[in-house]
C-alpha cells in the first residue's frame, strides 16, 4: 500500500480526503462512482462485536463478492490504514440502518445510532476496477449515462459462516463480446476489489429475470450486439442481512461508497 498523503493548514486536501469532507458536511450525498479517480473505494458492513468474527468468517469464505480491506477496532470509528481523518460514521455519503433485518432509515451519517460494540468491516468495491477499465478504452455505461451502477440479486448461493449465509447480488456493466474478454483480463488484477466476472451473457441463468429491473441501484441501457457482464458486488451482505436479520447492522446505501487514499494502482496483482 501507498503513503497515506499529509495534510496540513496550508495544504489543501487531496481529493479522497474532500471526497470525505463533502459527505461529512452533507455537501454531497450522491453516489460516488468515478469521484477521486485512481483512488480505492470501499462498500461498509458494521456489525456489532458478538457477531463480528462469524462475519469476517463469511467474508473470507466468500472473497469475491466481500474482500476484506480493513477491520476496524470495537466502537473505533477511525481506520488509519486506509486514510487520514477518516469518521466512519460521517464519511460515506448515505448510510443504510437496519433493525431485525429491516432497513428502517437512510441518513446521511450515523452518530446518533452509534454504540461502543460495533466493529466496521470495508470491503472493496468494483468502482476501484473502473478506472483501469477506462484506461483501457473499454466503456462504464452507468458512468456514462450519469447513473448508479445497476445491482441485481442472484440465485447463486454463498457460503455459509454461522449465522451469515443469503444470495450473491453482482453489479452489470453491458459491454460487446470482445470488450467483455478484454474486460475479463483486465479486472482480473484487481482480486482485492471483486477481480474478474462471475458471469456474463443470459441474466435468467443466475436468476435475474428482468434485466430493466435492478434490486439496487439504476438501469442502463444495453445496446445492440452488447452482452450484460456480471461482477460480485459488496452489496451481498446487504441481501444476507436481510435473510439473516441481525439486531442491528449499518451499511452503505449502495453506490454511496467510502473512498479511500489507497492507490488503486498499488491494490492490483502483479
Amino acid at each position: 500500500m501507498s503513503a497515506l498523503p499529509q495534510q496540513s493548514g496550508a495544504t489543501a486536501p487531496s481529493a479522497p480526503y474532500q471526497a470525505r469532507l463533502d459527505a461529512r458536511s452533507g455537501a454531497t450525498t450522491s453516489p460516488t462512482a468515478n469521484v477521486a479517480p485512481g483512488h480505492v473505494q470501499a462498500n461498509l458492513a458494521i456489525l456489532p462485536k458478538a457477531l463480528a468474527d462469524e462475519f469476517l468468517r463469511f467474508c473470507l469464505r466468500n472473497p469475491k463478492p466481500c474482500p476484506i480491506l480493513a477491520v476496524s477496532e470495537p466502537g473505533d470509528p477511525s481506520l488509519p490504514e486506509l486514510g487520514v481523518d477518516i469518521d466512519i460514521r460521517t464519511d460515506i455519503p448515505r448510510y443504510r440502518v437496519w433493525k431485525d433485518g429491516v432497513l428502517v432509515e437512510e441518513p446521511l451519517d450515523v452518530r446518533h445510532v452509534w454504540r461502543d460494540d460495533l466493529v466496521s468491516f470495508l470491503i472493496g468495491c468494483s468502482f476501484s476496477f473502473e478506472e483501469a477499465m477506462l484506461d483501457n478504452g473499454l466503456p462504464v455505461r452507468h458512468i456514462e449515462q450519469g447513473r448508479n451502477v445497476p445491482m441485481y440479486r442472484t440465485n447463486v448461493p454463498t457460503a455459509a459462516a454461522g449465522r451469515f449465509s443469503g444470495p450473491l447480488v453482482v453489479s452489470m456493466r453491458p459491454l460487446k463480446p470482445a470488450d467483455a474478454i478484454r474486460a475479463i483480463q483486465v479486472t482480473s488484477r484487481f482480486p482485492s476489489v471483486h477481480g474478474a466476472p462471475v458471469h456474463f451473457g443470459d441474466p435468467a441463468a443466475i436468476g435475474i429475470a428482468d434485466i430493466n429491473k435492478p434490486d439496487y441501484g439504476d438501469a442502463v441501457d444495453i445496446r445492440p450486439g452488447e452482452v450484460p457482464v456480471f461482477w460480485a458486488c459488496g452489496v451481498t451482505p446487504q441481501s444476507v442481512v436481510a435473510a439473516v436479520k441481525p439486531e442491528f447492522c449499518i451499511t452503505h446505501a449502495p453506490g454511496h461508497m467510502l473512498v479511500t487514499d489507497l492507490i488503486n494502482s498499488r491494490v492490483a496483482a502483479l
